[in-house]
């Protein structure tokens, strides 16, 4: 699962990353202002995931023993031009526990919490629970099966620090978590069995984790991923090996990022409409209303009929 690439931060844009960092440092003292040192009063365990999926998750394991905020939970925005603000500084800074994904994605998060370096708070960052190095160039780790069984013990280990009497309820829900991944596994595996080595084009790596679990062989030039996914110019011997990848119908499926697109992009689905290739719509935030297993679940289902019926395929997200 790890790819050793030496490049920029993963997903990190030059333009939003230099955005994202003054506006991190503008709400620095906004934190520190807040006075909050995370400390339980009595009431629930007071959390926030960063992305919506983590956000989930906690909710999960924690259940009525924790209050969750998430904050970056729109599918319709681009999550490499989050700018926090004062009130999102504040939710930090009083949390009792943090969970972000690391690896350059929100990388604004610990420019936050360093401005409150003495509050008592409990940080996981998936990046490192997976022992992953900096240089891993695919920070989409929530797409992969390993992660978030991972995080969900991280979490349910902290939470048991802050509440030892819930211990053993914070780890059945653990289990009951682990459990219920068990049908998007399932789903895995069938296509594995079916359809293993189909070729498929992306736009970005945004599902590259899934789709390596479920056996099928991404045929986009990994530096064309890259470079659409860091906001650089590809390579135009990439874009020319993709149009006839669509073109010519040697892909099987398309995965499209609908959360974050560019004049490329469409034009690449364009194209891979236009020869009846189906499409996959996938999302870097889950849709409101769903669940981390569900959400899974639906984007591997959607590869799973697009290989079947040969047939455009709706967005698998919301």
């Amino acid at each position: 699962m790890t790819e050793q690439v030496a490049l920029r931060p993963c997903g990190a844009r030059p333009v939003e990353a230099v955005r994202a960092a003054l506006a991190a440092l503008a709400i620095v003292a906004a934190a520190a202002a807040s006075g909050c040192d995370g400390a339980p009063a009595g009431g629930p365990i007071r959390a926030v995931g960063v992305e919506s999926q983590y956000a989930d998750v906690i909710s999960q394991i924690g259940g009525s023993f924790v209050s969750v905020v998430a904050i970056e939970r729109k599918p319709d925005t681009d999550p490499h031009a989050f700018e926090a603000s004062p009130a999102v500084a504040r939710e930090l800074a009083s949390a009792n526990l943090v969970v972000e994904n690391g690896l350059g994605y929100d990388a604004w998060v610990d420019k936050v919490l360093a401005a409150t370096p003495g509050a008592r708070r409990s940080v996981i960052d998936a990046q490192h629970v997976m022992r992953l190095p900096d240089s891993t160039v695919n920070p989409h780790l929530w797409y992969a099966p390993q992660t978030m069984p991972v995080v969900a013990q991280a979490i349910a280990n902290v939470l048991a620090t802050l509440e030892p009497d819930e211990a053993a309820y914070f780890h059945a829900n653990v289990r009951r978590f682990d459990a219920s991944l068990g049908p998007w596994k399932a789903a895995l595996a069938a296509i594995a069995g079916r359809f293993k080595g189909t070729p498929v084009a992306v736009t970005e790596p945004v599902a590259d984790y899934l789709l390596d679990e479920a056996g099928v062989r991404i045929a986009t030039p990994k530096s064309l991923e890259l470079a659409i996914m860091n906001g650089t110019d590809p390579a135009p011997q990439d874009i020319a090996l993709e149009n006839a990848l669509l073109s010519g119908r040697v892909v099987k499926a398309f995965v499209y990022n609908r959360q974050v697109t560019s004049p490329l992009t469409q034009a690449l689905l364009a194209r891979a409409r236009t020869a009846g290739i189906p499409v996959i719509g996938v999302y870097e935030t889950m849709p409101a209303g769903d669940r981390y297993q569900s959400w899974m679940l639906a984007a591997t289902r959607a590869l799973s009929a697009a290989r079947a019926g040969g047939a455009p395929t709706r967005s698998q997200a919301r």
